[in-house]
């Protein structure tokens, strides 16, 4: 832990608290129809997109029909992302004249941005073309993030707003995330990542001869490109010369910045941020992590000011802000300790050595955090407690900080938990901004909250019950363990980033885990509009002496405890299986 490195944290916290009260103040002019800065240059686009797709700005939706609206809007995109890929061979801008994509990777990849996941089970520069990587990816990208913010915006309608049956219009929405926060925030980062040599372009992929040529293990294929196995089902090796390198190029820089922004994650080349032609600096390493926190900590300064009450995103923001430094701090010791099986202290297996480890600590929590999944380090390297730490952010629900949107309506379903329970605690009436909080809300609060629960917890038991999910793991013992673990956590918190120790690019997990992102993105997304409705239609009561506050410290540490118990009832046999025995079976010199 050297000094550079908490100047670095602090300048950090810095710009994330100037950046959020500055887009904050932006955003909440712009979704409640006030003038702002770009009024003037593409309000005029705004109107002519209503025009073209007969839509009514300012006609409201019930919660069954902005529901409606969010479900076939992603499901329809999904399916043409699956077109796409299928069908890339085809299309134009495939310098690499790469092939098809095969259905299940298909499947897996386009539910995987549509849920703002990106989990990719293969290397984009070896599959994707690049009118897939931009007309495909990309725009989910924009989608899947103006989804989550559309989300957002209903449910704050709903919990403090006078609007009757309807939370708003989820096509206008979507129309204003996109065109007013996500696409001039985006190429204004394209712009500075070019400017620190991210590449931007349409050529070819270059070749350099190998000065020294050397030879390597690689899987054996059969006539129809398919891996030879041998009797036990055991894959088939052959030795191959290499020769030369193949250098992708290709418009990344563009993608880089959505990814990035709209907490993404899906890299352009295979090995994400770790990559020189995507993160080829350290000012560039420095904003890729601002970035990952910008929209969604604005999103939670915009919610206060919308509901009226500055503090309740504060107090919201605070609870955030603390489990991102408590985890923080607990992954960057656990990395800086000596490792009694190499005898090494700060190992730096994994890491990115341009950055050092606490450039590696800081982009993994950020990413686990925030759902982006994003990642400039090899998670699977991290000691035990280190993995733990960002498996464990992915569990509490990615609700610190959170994906653009879904970071904001998921704490918000802990918001309402910890009123409710605090209500019951000390006798007083269950209300959230005057409004009453009853049983029906707690109902579809829980289910919004324990689905993804579920979804990790019997996709990783069946996983390592069955010899599909288990013959793909690089390690055994618990290090195996959470290399599933992590999988089915990431694929259920919409969140993407992988241990990368396991091979998931087969039918089993790219179906079961298209599976468990889809009902880790719906089955939280229909309970919160569920919520949103339900309390639109309630009248606001003045505050009385029975009003249990929500806002401050005392609020904040309630809900930073309900959030931390949730997760820990959940997933604590688990863990317990997985990195917290790995961690004592490591300081007994065991490694796995």
């Amino acid at each position: 832990m050297k000094p550079h490195d908490f100047l670095q944290l602090g300048i950090f916290l810095g710009a994330l608290l100037a950046l959020t009260s500055l887009l904050g103040s932006f955003m909440a002019r712009v979704f409640t129809g006030e003038r702002h800065l770009l009024t003037k240059p593409l309000g005029w686009l705004e109107r002519l997109i209503y025009r073209g797709s007969g839509v009514d700005a300012d006609k409201g939706m019930s919660w069954r029909g902005y529901a409606g609206a969010v479900l076939a809007f992603n499901v329809l995109g999904c399916a043409l992302l699956v077109l796409i890929q299928m069908t890339q061979a085809w299309l134009p801008l495939n310098p690499a004249a790469l092939p098809n994509v095969p259905l299940d990777l298909a499947v897996n990849t386009a539910v995987s941005f549509m849920t703002n996941t990106n989990w990719q089970a293969y290397s984009g520069e070896s599959t994707m073309s690049y009118f897939t990587q931009m007309a495909g990816l990309a725009v989910h990208n924009f989608t899947s993030a103006a989804t989550g913010i559309a989300v957002a915006l209903a449910l704050t309608r709903g919990l403090a707003g006078k609007h009757g049956s309807t939370i708003g219009n989820f096509w206008a929405d979507i129309t204003r995330s996109t065109l007013y926060v996500l696409m001039p925030l985006s190429i204004l980062f394209a712009v500075v990542l070019v400017g620190q040599g991210v590449v931007q372009n349409f050529r070819e992929y270059d070749k350099a001869e190998l000065l020294v040529p050397y030879k390597t293990q690689v899987a054996k294929l059969d006539a129809a490109g398919l891996p030879v196995k041998d009797a036990q089902g055991n894959a088939v090796t052959e030795e191959q010369t290499v020769t030369e390198q193949i250098i992708p190029q290709g418009p990344a820089a563009s993608q880089i910045a959505i990814k990035q922004l709209g907490t993404n994650g899906g890299g352009f080349f295979g090995v994400n941020a770790a990559h020189p032609f995507e993160n080829p600096t350290p000012l560039a390493n420095f904003l890729t992590i601002l970035a990952i926190f910008v929209i969604p900590s604005s999103l939670v300064n915009m919610y206060g000011r919308l509901v009226g009450d500055r503090r309740q995103g504060w107090s919201i923001w605070a609870a955030m802000a603390a489990l991102f430094l408590v985890g923080l701090a607990v992954m960057w010791w656990a990395e800086v300790q000596p490792n009694p099986v190499t005898g090494l202290t700060a190992s730096m297996e994994g890491k990115e050595t341009r950055f050092g480890v606490f450039n590696s600590v800081l982009f993994a929590t950020a990413t686990t955090d925030a759902s982006c999944g994003a990642v400039n380090s090899m998670h699977d390297s991290f000691s035990p407690l280190g993995g733990l730490v960002t498996i464990v952010n992915m569990m509490l629900g990615e609700v610190i900080f959170g994906g653009v949107g879904a970071g904001l309506y998921g704490i918000l379903l802990f918001v309402l938990l910890t009123v409710f329970i605090a209500g019951l605690m000390v006798g007083r009436t269950p209300e959230y901004l005057g409004k009453k909080i009853e049983a029906r809300e707690i109902k579809w609060a829980v289910v919004g909250l324990l689905a993804p629960c579920a979804c990790i917890l019997v996709g990783t038991a069946i996983a390592v019950s069955c010899a599909a999910g288990t013959a793909t793991i690089n390690n055994t013992g618990p290090h195996g363990f959470s290399e599933i673990l992590y999988a089915f956590t990431s694929a259920a918190a919409n969140n993407g980033s992988a241990f990368a120790g396991i091979g998931v690019n087969n039918p089993f997990y790219n179906y079961g885990l298209s599976i468990v992102m889809f009902l880790g993105r719906f089955a939280v997304i229909i309970p919160a509009l569920a919520i949103a409705g339900s309390m639109a239609v309630k009248k606001v009561s003045p505050p009385s002496t029975g009003t249990f506050p929500t806002t401050g410290a005392t609020f904040t540490f309630l809900l930073i405890a309900v959030i931390l118990i949730v997760g820990g009832l959940n997933f604590f046999p688990a863990l317990s299986l997985g990195p917290i025995i790995e961690h004592f079976l490591m300081l007994s010199g065991r490694s796995f």
